[in-house]
């Protein structure tokens, strides 16, 4: 037990970075682009602005996670 509550914690402490980090960068993401992606994508029905943050979000998990791996 003793050995594994640092591994836990760490775990904790880089999902919760990762979380963050990817948070930021779609609130960066949608900064930068012309209007709201969320409305694009619900309201309008925009595949082109969906298939865009797919791309952005595997971007980001792939980031996350050399980032993590080291």
């Amino acid at each position: 037990m003793v050995t594994t509550l640092p591994a836990l914690l760490a775990t904790l402490l880089y999902a919760v970075v990762g979380i963050l980090v990817f948070v930021i960068g779609f609130v960066v993401l949608d900064l930068l682009t012309p209007g709201k992606l969320w409305e694009e994508i619900r309201d309008k029905q925009n595949v082109a602005v969906a298939i865009f943050s797919g791309a952005v979000a595997i971007g980001l998990a792939i980031i996350v996670a050399a980032a993590i791996h080291g």
